[in-house]
């Protein structure tokens, strides 16, 4: 069983156990929390796709941590004109571990 579930403007496919790093949410370390945005859930006996259905659906996920993922250099040029920019950057994130899918 897998369901398709979007937070953060981007989408995840995930299974019961997977650990997976979205961009932040605000819930501290060690709490429960559900994500009720699913577009899709496969079961053993089929695909649940239609929106009617999929209203009560949610995942259950643990927050394992707060972070900061690696910096990115972002540098600009334009040439024979004397500009350049450095700039970095390091995205927030939040680590969850899915508990269980309720359809």
């Amino acid at each position: 069983m897998y369901a398709v579930l979007t937070t953060g403007g981007k989408q995840y496919k995930v299974t019961h156990g997977d650990v997976l790093r979205v961009e932040k949410l605000e819930a501290p370390v060690g709490e429960s929390i559900e994500i009720g945005a699913v577009n899709l859930v496969a079961k053993d006996d089929g695909i649940v796709a239609r929106k009617e259905d999929l209203e009560n659906a949610k995942v259950v996920c643990d927050v394992l941590r707060q972070g900061r993922g690696k910096k990115i250099r972002v540098f600009k040029f334009k040439r024979r004109k004397g500009y350049k920019r450095t700039v970095g950057h390091r995205q927030d994130y939040t680590e969850l571990r899915v508990r269980e899918i309720l359809v």
